[in-house]
């Protein structure tokens, strides 16, 4: 059963990152409220070592396992419990104390570690978007076995403002009287372009998002839209909706973070401030709420708010992901994996802007004709992880 108790025990992993860094920030405001006991990164050692004094975490993990013999890194952390590679992340999760692991790895490397969480029976706050993308068909069973609600599931707290905001508009109602999901998109920095504007983009511009302050691959993301057609593959599996009954619509204020719509035409929105520590607070506090982590909105300052409808012919990506999540199976995982590595390319200036879309698109037919094996039944995190590797090498070969 779902536990309300406080203080919570947390792990956070991937706590250097932009989720994590808000997500410590959280903490560090109600240390009444919330524990760290555990952090994990990739290789940002040095800032790992300054959180954990901070905070008096004496168990942590570096998942960059090449590091593990630097003389250098172990004496950042005398007398702590060190552990590198991936294992070492995982192993975070399972101490008995531990109540909320809150993921914020990025990228497909999340799934095995969300995986565990829910398995260990611990409540998962989920920033990482791959989790449910790729492994849903595995992570929702065991969230809603943890759960005693006929409804969405307790266990998994959704870090992300879109679902977020679907989370709390359903709390309280029937699940059967909702028709619709309305997912918002601010529109990126290219909302309102053509595809013949967006020839010879850079790296810079895209990173230029008008209204949230976020990483680099997400942001990257949110300009092509593939954020959002992530974000509806998650909200499908969240939710447990039907995909012809998620919408998006874009909102270039930001302000409303999404909405649902019920069967007698009324229709919930939630708005607020443009900080993730308000949905990363409501994910560790709930049933609870605590005093606003920022400025709350002034609706006197607001001015108007705008709806458009997304143009999927200009920003594909937003089109292949609901395929992608429409035909299920295995076929996120793939589309998944390409676009992580054409968004890399990009970042790189290996790949072009446009070619994003071009590659994921080029690596979803390969699989849809028989590529990696076809696309199949979800079964396993070992046959995602194999199929992810060979998604990876076709993108590789289908850089634009």
């Amino acid at each position: 059963m779902f536990q309300h108790t406080f203080p919570r025990n947390i792990v956070v992993l991937g706590s250097t990152g932009s989720i994590g860094t808000q997500t410590l920030d959280v903490a560090r405001r109600h240390p009444d409220k919330v524990r760290v006991v555990g952090l994990a990164v990739n290789g940002s050692v040095q800032t790992l070592a300054e959180q954990a004094r901070e905070f008096g975490v004496q168990r942590l993990a570096v998942g960059n396992a090449a590091l593990a013999g630097d003389a250098a890194v172990a004496g950042l952390f005398d007398g702590a419990e060190l552990g590198f590679g991936a294992q070492a992340v995982v192993d975070l999760i399972h101490h008995d104390d531990v109540d909320v692991v809150v993921n914020a790895l990025v990228g497909a490397a999340g799934l095995r570690a969300s995986y565990e969480t829910l398995k260990a029976g611990k409540v998962l706050a989920l920033a990482n978007k791959e989790s449910l993308v790729v492994g849903g068909d595995l992570i929702m069973p065991l969230a809603h076995e943890l759960d005693d609600d006929a409804g969405f599931a307790h266990y998994l707290m959704p870090i992300d403002s879109e679902h977020g905001a679907i989370y709390q508009c359903l709390l309280g109602e029937d699940p059967k009287e909702v028709a619709k999901l309305w997912v918002t998109a601010s529109g990126g920095p290219f909302r309102g372009k053509k595809r013949a504007d967006l020839q010879g983009i850079t790296p810079a511009q895209a990173l230029a998002h008008p209204t949230w302050n976020m990483g680099a691959k997400i942001s990257i993301d949110s300009s092509t839209l593939m954020n959002k057609g992530l974000e509806v593959i998650e909200a499908h599996h969240l939710f447990r909706m039907p995909y012809d009954r998620i919408e998006v619509v874009v909102q270039p204020q930001s302000a409303i973070h999404s909405m649902v719509e019920y069967t007698d035409g009324s229709v919930k929105a939630h708005l607020g401030t443009t900080d993730m520590r308000i949905p990363i607070q409501f994910a560790l506090s709930y049933p609870e709420r605590w005093d606003a982590p920022v400025e709350p909105m002034d609706f006197r300052k607001l001015g108007s708010l705008d709806f458009q409808a997304p143009d999927l012919e200009t920003f594909r990506c937003l089109a292949l992901a609901k395929e992608a999540g429409s035909v299920g199976r295995t076929l996120p995982c793939v589309m998944n994996a390409a676009n992580e590595v054409a968004v890399a390319a990009f970042l790189a200036e290996r790949g072009s802007y446009l070619g994003i879309a071009e590659c994921v698109e080029a690596v979803m037919d390969a699989h849809v004709a028989g590529g990696g094996g076809g696309v199949a039944v979800v079964e396993s995190i070992d046959q995602l992880l194999e199929l992810d590797a060979w998604a990876r090498a076709e993108a590789e070969r289908n850089l634009r």
